[in-house]
């Protein structure tokens, strides 16, 4: 960045006015006492929006006391950011962008314009109305070529430039009308031209009417009264029954080396567990696992994969969610916990 350096020529007594004081008061207050000259940089914009769109000399110094700065540390912002303008512009000042963007898409002829009408790059027309500068790339890309221009009251971008259309806004700015910002073509922000051009046609999401789900295996219906696609019920996973059952031997009660992972008839081993203790299961999830037939620490140490992805669906929960908390291995830890405590009254007994 070349070195940049206030004006020679300086107005002889500019103060702020009260109404900028103010709002830097508001900044100031913004910040811990030992901390106030992190408000420079809006008290800088502001002094330049007093000034006119530019920051005299007296105005540096003027900040200075106020933020309890010396002098030379507001001039080394002041002249880094090139936010400031440390010259005189005109009432309306414009930055155009010449970044590749901008420039293949026809910034050279926006340029020719202000040369022609303003001056050598830096200039102010001579009713004061209009200046320029060249700028780097303000970020509006999609709509090359395109202009800032700043006044009093808003600083503005003007988009999808042409020679013949930045004549005419570059007209309505000296003779006092009002030129909207924006694209100034007949595209709405960064729409193409024209309108939008996708989803306007029948299909499953025209106008938000859901039918079926695209790509889906076989066409599910969908509700169109919200809340979505309906989740597909899914029934208990069967049991097989146990060899001794076969053999008229009761069942009851599930071998420990093979818990079934649900059951469809409720406890059968005396009163559930309190699956609570597992870290992320909370009243909620431990109604809903009830609900589905699981009610015992060695039913969840039994899960594999398929098992967490099944009640996942069942109880609702959020994928991975399981998995995360490390609800198998807690059901393991307590299962085994009951275990130990069952053998030791066992023994006392």
């Amino acid at each position: 960045m070349s070195a940049r350096r206030l004006a020679i020529s300086q107005p002889d007594n500019f103060k702020l006015s009260a109404s900028a004081k103010k709002k830097i008061a508001s900044w100031v207050k913004k910040y811990p006492k030992d901390r106030q000259r992190s408000a420079l940089i809006p008290a800088l914009w502001i002094a330049q929006k007093d000034a006119g769109g530019w920051i005299p000399e007296a105005a540096l110094r003027e900040i200075g006391d106020m933020l309890g700065m010396a002098y030379i540390r507001v001039y080394e912002v002041v002249t880094f950011y090139t936010m400031f303008n440390l010259e005189p512009v005109g009432e309306h000042h414009i930055q155009l962008c010449g970044t590749t963007p901008c420039w293949l898409r026809g910034s050279d002829d926006l340029i020719a314009v202000l040369e022609r009408r303003i001056g050598p790059r830096g200039s102010v027309s001579e009713d004061g109305k209009l200046s320029w500068v060249e700028v780097e790339c303000l970020g509006a890309c999609a709509n090359a070529p395109m202009a800032q221009i700043s006044n009093s009251q808003d600083d503005l971008y003007y988009e999808d430039l042409t020679a013949e259309n930045f004549e005419a806004l570059l007209d309505n700015l000296q003779s006092g009308g009002v030129v909207k910002g924006g694209p100034q073509n007949s595209r709405h922000t960064s729409e193409p031209e024209g309108g939008n051009t996708t989803l306007k046609g029948e299909g499953p999401y025209h106008e938000e009417k859901i039918v079926y789900l695209p790509n889906a295996e076989k066409k599910t219906k969908l509700s169109t009264h919200g809340g979505g696609a309906p989740k597909a019920k899914r029934k208990p996973a069967k049991t097989k029954p146990a060899a001794s059952a076969a053999k008229g031997v009761s069942a009851s009660k599930p071998k420990a080396a093979k818990p079934k992972v649900i059951y469809t008839d409720g406890p059968t081993d005396g009163a559930p567990d309190d699956l609570k203790k597992i870290k992320g299961i909370g009243p909620k999830f431990e109604g809903d696992l009830n609900s589905k037939g699981i009610y015992y620490f060695r039913q969840i140490a039994a899960w594999k994969a398929a098992d967490v992805k099944m009640v996942e669906e069942l109880i609702d929960s959020i994928p991975g969610r399981i998995k995360r908390d490390e609800w198998v291995k807690q059901a393991k830890s307590l299962a085994k916990q009951l275990s130990s405590q069952a053998s030791k009254q066992g023994a006392k007994s």
